[in-house]
């Protein structure tokens, strides 16, 4: 079992930055990748970023290319997200998840995932 915590959501003006934060006890040997995927109220689950867990290989979502980074630190076992520039549309609940696969936008490919935290971007 995995377990995952966000912390680091809140309120933010727009073009203010935010870092968000998730951390994995449990059988964390077993993760390939972690994501962030965010969904909005009305909205589909949107894929935000992933990072594999051996390498640091990078993947983001077409609307946060260069406006937000993922990092890991294994020996935390943590997965942060720094959110730069952000837009009223970028208001959301963040959640990450763990997966096996190598299909990194693909939520469905997710087995473990955090409660979410809520961000919010006022105009």
């Amino acid at each position: 079992q995995l377990q995952l915590v966000e912390s680091g959501g809140g309120l933010v003006q727009a073009g203010g930055s935010l870092i968000l934060s998730c951390a994995a006890s449990g059988r964390t040997f077993r993760i390939h990748a972690m994501g962030w995927f965010r969904q909005a109220p009305g909205k589909e689950r949107e894929f935000v970023a992933a990072i594999t867990w051996i390498g640091g290989f990078s993947y983001y979502g077409d609307s946060v290319k260069g406006r937000f980074t993922i990092s890991k630190d294994n020996a935390e076992n943590t997965v942060d997200l720094q959110m730069n520039s952000l837009k009223p549309e970028d208001t959301a609940v963040y959640s990450c998840a763990t997966t096996g696969y190598s299909r990194y936008t693909e939520a469905d490919l997710y087995n473990y995932w955090g409660q979410g935290t809520q961000v919010t971007v006022s105009s």
